[in-house]
């Protein structure tokens, strides 16, 4: 299971779920930072996280599956 951190940046590749059904209209490659939201499911609760595009705008829900990690310099260890 892959697990992603609020804030971080990865870029979205869809899988499973999110090919079939998706809860958002990003496309494929878009890049994407995943977000905490106040009253929601953190972060990999149930193997989804909530998504916002790099203008601050929210994308939707997705499957923690479907993104990749971006290696830019706020990802790197």
């Amino acid at each position: 299971m892959i697990r992603v951190h609020a804030g971080s940046r990865y870029q979205y590749q869809p899988v499973g779920l999110d090919l079939f059904d998706a809860c958002t209209d990003l496309q494929p490659g878009e890049i994407v930072e995943v977000v905490n939201l106040p009253g929601c499911p953190r972060a990999n609760i149930m193997k989804h996280c909530h998504v916002k595009r790099l203008d601050g705008s929210f994308a939707g829900l997705v499957l923690t599956a479907s993104l990749e990690l971006q290696l830019t310099r706020r990802n790197r260890p």
